[in-house]
């Protein structure tokens, strides 16, 4: 395939499964908002009275762009398993000149564009509560969710290949979304948990991009960061890059 043909492949799965269902069926788009506002309901009415009200206000807003694009990249294993398993799509695209790399980038972005209009809810939020923020702080969110977007991708397309129904995926991309972005230190400062769970929660790659997106947006109130932020960085990336290394390693592209 030349480039030309692969940029055209792309646009057209992103188009597909991202741009056509906002049209088609736009209640869908509440789904991927309707947790993370739920958290800054509930944050907002308990932090009320708090001298930290603003802070806990600005974590909630944090933790909704994370779980947001968190939600999507995840819920790329319920389209993928869909398409494989029951519209047999995936058999026509390996049919097809198309590759791999392209089919999941394409299916990737679309979640992507699907995740948009919720990240511009929380984008509203923030604005309306706390301004304008920096060039620094605007880039850092914009690294982390594109990568958080990128290793949860990944992760989706791995284990999508393995779901034999698109039932099973119902169970496991909701557990993985908030297993990924309720437990770790997201919503709140890791500094509160017990000496014994601190080491924990860098076992979650989404404890990094939380760590860099607290530092950005001033989040110390409650407690010194965990990391340097080239350490934040640097661990963000090599999560990323390992669960890609595995989705090529792994994932079945063809039935064996």
């Amino acid at each position: 395939m030349t480039e030309r043909h692969r940029l055209r492949s792309l646009w057209t799965l992103a188009f597909m499964n991202g741009v056509v269902p906002m049209r088609t069926q736009p209640l869908y788009l509440l789904s991927t908002i309707a947790s993370p506002l739920s958290f800054l309901f509930v944050i907002s009415v308990l932090s009320q009275g708090s001298p930290n009200h603003g802070a806990y206000i600005l974590y909630a807003i944090v933790g909704g762009f994370v779980l947001t694009i968190m939600s999507v990249g995840t819920g790329l294993q319920t389209d993928l398993t869909h398409y494989k398993q029951d519209l047999k799509f995936q058999e026509l695209v390996v049919a097809s000149p198309v590759e791999a790399p392209t089919y999941i980038a394409g299916l990737a972005l679309s979640e992507f564009i699907y995740a948009m209009p919720g990240l511009g809810v929380f984008v509203i939020l923030w604005l309306l509560n706390f301004g304008v923020p920096n060039v620094e702080s605007t880039l850092t969110l914009l690294g982390c969710l594109t990568l958080v977007w990128a290793f949860a991708s990944a992760l989706s397309f791995t284990l999508a290949t393995y779901f034999a129904d698109v039932r099973e995926t119902f169970v496991f991309s909701p557990l993985i979304s908030l297993g990924l972005t309720v437990l770790p230190p997201i919503y709140y400062s890791a500094r509160i948990l017990p000496s014994w769970a601190q080491p924990l929660v860098f076992l979650s790659p989404t404890t990094y991009a939380a760590d860099l997106l607290h530092r950005a947006f001033g989040l110390d109130q409650l407690g010194p960061y965990l990391l340097p932020a080239w350490a934040d960085w640097l661990a963000l990336l090599a999560f990323a890059g390992a669960l890609f290394a595995l989705a090529a390693a792994k994932a079945q592209w063809r039935e064996t």
